[in-house]
């Protein structure tokens, strides 16, 4: 009897390996903090490349993208933003939509929160007025520069505006 266990532990056991071997690594991922909720969110498929740059064209179509991801903020509430430590390294920037919300890259830096206004109040570039968006992509960017001819992630997460 303690033969068929043994055999049937290590059968198991290699199966185990096996299986383990076959997972792929988990991409890095953001973490959006609002109030006591959080949703987490990685690149969609297109918009990581294992870590290569993403050609400009790409990039852009990984811009308009519809997030698989939401989470409703409040009005005044702040938004937190975490990332890897794998992004964190090379430089991240935040944009709602397509509009920079970090002047410069976020480098080695892991969490940053913004004011919910500064995402939904958003400027017409024709008129210079301001409105108020009900809801906003936010663009969470793996990038060493601001032009984004450099930039090897992107990760979505809809904000919708609340009460």
């Amino acid at each position: 009897m303690s033969i068929r266990r043994t055999a049937t532990t290590l059968g198991a056991l290699s199966l185990g390996l096996v299986v383990l071997t076959a997972c792929d690594k988990p991409t890095a991922m953001a973490t959006v903090t609002v109030g006591g909720k959080t949703v987490q969110a990685e690149a969609a498929d297109k918009c990581y490349d294992g870590g290569k740059k993403l050609e400009q064209n790409v990039f852009l179509a990984c811009l308009q993208v519809t997030p698989k991801h939401h989470i409703t903020v409040p009005v005044g509430d702040k938004v937190r933003i975490g990332v890897d430590p794998s992004i964190a390294k090379k430089g991240w920037l935040i944009a709602s939509g397509t509009t920079l919300v970090t002047p410069e890259p976020l480098k080695d830096k892991t969490y940053w929160s913004v004011d919910s206004e500064q995402l939904f109040n958003q400027q017409d570039p024709t008129s210079g007025g301001t409105s108020t968006a009900k809801q906003v992509t936010l663009n969470i960017v793996e990038s060493a520069d601001t032009s984004g001819e450099d930039s090897y992630r992107v990760i979505q997460i809809n904000l919708i505006r609340g009460q």
